[in-house]
């Protein structure tokens, strides 16, 4: 089922759960987050009762042998793999959110759960709404049988996207409508046409619009009663600081009654931390911006702050919630309105623009069902972006879903464990990656016929004219003379920009028709428009000026001499005195290199180029652009060609020759022999991690062996932890020289991986990062809080990263062979959960 949120999905989820109790058989919900997970886990415990639902995560198992289990959808595909008898009486798997099998790392298991769960077992997906639902459904069709597509596009609460704009002229800010039945509003062009106001601040002009700041975006929706309101920030600091600015600035969106009972929430969820742990995570600041009525919420705060605030936010105790895209995730927080504050994000590479799928996401919580008859989604006036271009974003309210879905050490590993070679690939032919690929090669090949075809009909006429007129070669020559244009713009930047590195007193020479000629640079300075302008003299004291017009190659400077004082460049006996330095010089003095050398004497190739051109016989003919321009389009047409036949090879490659490669570095790494695993490749397809091989490989070479438990977690910390952040990451800290040894055989390890990858096209082994390393060893070894946290590393970063520590820690602790070194892996688990990570949100 693909429906917008609030559309009904869940009843449908619930129907199958019914089914399932009603046969006898048992029901999987799956969630794509343990946020998700812990809230579905509670709803359905109201519904059915205690003993009926429970819950597998990587953090909790609580009841997991009830006929309903929530889960993630990761411990359901190592369920199946696995073939646990816990599938035995499964009857029903509810896949929820299922469009994030486009999701680049986790995507591809909710693939492997539908390719791999048993015959018999019943699929409930529910999606948002995407553009290709049919094609989603038509792939599972075909997978697993009939299959029912529902698809609603209607709302059922309506959504008002408003554009706020801030207006230095005007008394209140403009909220403007961005569609009028669907489409941009006529009126809005208006806020794009922007002239300066006012007198400039500091030298820059004042514009009468732009963009309205925080808190009066929060005033304004509380005066339109638009409150409550989830506003978008795509950045933690950014959030924090906006609630902070909002308590500071005066705001009070919670009365008296709200704040008791704001502050008995907080204190339920944070009851197991101590006093300490409470003080080093900023506690009170925080209490306080929540007795405003609002609040931050980000991965950078511990779970129990973020669960305080989600249950506060949804008792309506909170009027302004600052948050990133995280919250926009499957978390039920529906809200009033949404403010988008930007509509581009930093995707840890550079900035891009927001799909329809991301806007459609954020713009989800807007409007409560059964309170509101509208949500709002309010995006901020920018100078950067046009009216028609944020209406048009507002305007696409659904987006195509593509697979992610690609073979892994781990899957390849299963395959060859369950499958024979045919089957398996058989296997990886039944992905939706391979069916949206057999897809798109029909159409591809369609459209290679098609341009085949045009090209055969284009060519005959073509190549009646060459036989005549030799179309082809006056064609290549008019290639050749752009490319000589092309050749002499970019000399001329070198030659630009070498002019601009000179100094006064710098000795150059110069290539003219009669040799090579010394010049003293005496000034340097820049033309209207910025082009550079050397003024120099030879050794005779004559002028000559330079620009990138008539100097043939970039000029370097041979030597230096001190120029004559007072410096008056201008001056004609001045430079007559500099005259004399110049032919003073000796030139052993120069420094040359390969670009110093002057260059060789030759005819201007972009004039050779145009008089070849020029006596061409077809140079002059009257009908000369008719037979170029059928030249040029059938140029246009292979070119055309050749990249739908290069795709379709690309597309022809696809799962199967990335299946054999991962196969082929499974073989020279010792985890398959023929087509068997090794006891090495029995234990891969028992480590669930991004890093699976690597990690494998490091069991092998016995690196875990011999260490502690705090320097276990430290070394698998290395394997866990990966630095987000735009900024460059502290230098790491690694605890001990027995640490940095392991280390040292870690990453000559993941070179060698890397390696094989590359020599076949596979994506890369992430690289180890031992940035989390001293405070995994830390927490691991017994000590506070307050001594790991830092401005760097947040407490829900800590939490974050623990978490997955431990979930790793727990893994090695079933597959390393050695008893002790698998004794300290659990041990270093155990160790890594107490105090805030046991506060971490329980779903009990």
């Amino acid at each position: 089922m693909a429906a917008p949120t609030g559309a009904g999905k869940t009843v449908v989820a619930e129907f199958a759960v019914a089914e399932a109790l009603r046969s006898g058989r048992t029901c999987c919900y799956t969630a794509p987050i343990k946020a998700l997970s812990n809230q579905k886990f509670g709803d359905l415990r109201r519904v059915l009762g205690r003993d009926r639902v429970g819950l597998l995560t990587g953090d909790h198992s609580i009841n997991p042998e009830a006929p309903v289990v929530v889960m993630t959808t990761e411990v359901l595909r190592n369920m199946v793999y696995a073939g646990s008898t816990a599938l035995d009486q499964l009857g029903w798997v509810v896949l929820d959110e299922v469009h994030f099998l486009q999701d680049a790392y986790r995507g591809p298991v909710w693939e492997e759960v539908l390719i791999h769960t048993p015959p018999g077992v019943g699929f409930v997906c529910l999606s948002a709404t995407v553009s290709n639902a049919s094609e989603l459904g038509d792939w599972i069709t075909a997978l697993r049988g009939p299959t029912d597509l529902v698809v609603e596009h209607h709302r059922p609460i309506r959504l008002d996207p408003l554009l706020l704009v801030g207006d230095r002229q005007a008394e209140r800010d403009h909220l403007v409508p961005l569609l009028v039945r669907d489409r941009p509003n006529p009126e809005g062009h208006r806020f794009d046409a922007d002239r300066p106001v006012g007198r400039p601040v500091r030298g820059r002009p004042r514009h009468r619009f732009r963009t309205p700041r925080r808190l009066e975006v929060v005033d304004r929706l509380e005066q339109d009663e638009l409150l409550p309101a989830i506003y978008f920030i795509f950045s933690r600091n950014g959030c924090d600081e906006a609630a902070a600015a909002c308590r500071d600035g005066g705001a009070r969106l919670a009365d008296s009654d709200q704040r008791r009972r704001i502050h008995a929430i907080v204190a339920e969820r944070t009851a197991a931390l101590s006093d300490a742990d409470l003080e080093v995570l900023g506690f009170e600041r925080w209490l306080s911006i929540l007795d405003a009525g609002v609040a931050a919420h980000h991965a950078g705060m511990i779970p129990a702050f973020r669960e305080a605030v989600e249950e506060c936010f949804n008792e309506g105790l909170l009027g302004t919630v600052f948050a990133t895209e995280t919250l926009a995730l499957g978390i039920n927080m529906p809200a009033r309105s949404v403010v988008i504050e930007r509509l581009s994000k930093y995707n840890g590479e550079r900035h891009e623009f927001l799909t329809a799928g991301q806007f459609t996401q954020l713009t989800g919580r807007a409007g409560r069902r059964g309170i509101d008859d509208s949500g709002s989604a309010v995006v901020l006036w920018s100078p950067f972006l046009t009216f028609e271009q944020v209406a048009g974003l507002a305007a696409s309210r659904e987006y195509p879903l593509t697979s992610a879905f690609r073979p892994t050490y781990n899957m390849a590993a299963n395959l060859v464990e369950r499958y024979e070679p045919d089957e398996a690939r058989q296997v990886l032919a039944r992905s939706f990656a391979q069916f949206q690929t057999d897809r798109a090669l029909v159409r591809l090949e369609a459209r290679r016929t098609r341009l085949a075809e045009e090209l055969a009909a284009m060519r005959r006429p073509v190549e009646g004219r060459d036989a005549v007129f030799d179309v082809e070669g006056y064609h290549r020559l008019h290639e050749e003379l752009r490319a000589a244009r092309a050749r002499r713009r970019g000399d001329r930047s070198a030659t630009e920009r070498s002019l601009g590195s000179l100094r006064p007193g710098d000795v150059i020479e110069r290539s003219t028709p009669k040799g090579t000629r010394r010049l003293l640079v005496l000034a340097v300075g820049q033309r209207k428009g910025g082009a550079t302008r050397v003024r120099a003299t030879d050794a005779r004291g004559r002028p000559v000026r330079l620009d990138a017009s008539n100097v043939d190659a970039p000029p370097v400077a041979l030597t230096r001499v001190d120029l004559p004082v007072p410096y008056r460049p201008q001056d004609p006996d001045y430079r007559k005195q500099a005259a004399q330095l110049l032919a003073r010089v000796n030139p052993k003095r120069f420094v040359r290199s390969d670009a110093a050398e002057p260059p060789s004497q030759s005819v201007d190739p972009v004039a050779a180029a145009r008089a070849a051109l020029e006596e061409h016989p077809l140079h002059h003919h009257p009908d000369r652009e008719q037979l170029l321009a059928g030249r040029r389009d059938a140029t246009r047409l292979e070119s055309e060609l050749e990249s739908v036949e290069r795709e379709q090879r690309r597309r022809g490659g696809g799962l199967g020759a990335q299946f054999e490669a991962i196969c082929t570095v499974l073989r020279r790494t010792g985890h398959v022999e023929d087509w068997a695993l090794t006891e090495s490749g029995r234990r891969l397809r028992r480590i669930y991690h991004e890093s699976d091989l690597l990690i494998s490989l490091s069991i092998d070479r016995a690196i875990f062996d011999g260490l502690d438990r705090a320097e276990v977690a430290a070394l698998a910390s290395c394997l866990t932890y990966e630095h987000r952040s735009s900024e460059t990451p502290p230098a790491p800290v690694v605890p001990s020289a027995a640490l940095r040894s392991r280390l040292e055989v870690l990453e000559g390890l993941h070179q060698e991986v890397n390696s094989m990858e590359r020599a076949r096209g596979l994506p890369l082994t992430r690289a180890p990062d031992a940035g989390f390393a001293a405070a995994a060893w830390s927490w691991a070894a017994g000590h506070e809080l307050h001594v790991i946290l830092d401005e760097d590393l947040t407490g829900g970063d800590f939490v974050r990263n623990v978490r997955q520590l431990v979930d790793l820690l727990r893994q090695l602790g079933q597959v390393i062979p050695a008893p002790d070194a698998a004794a300290s892996a659990r041990a270093a688990a155990e160790a890594l959960v107490r105090g805030v990570i046991v506060a971490a949100g329980s779903p009990e």
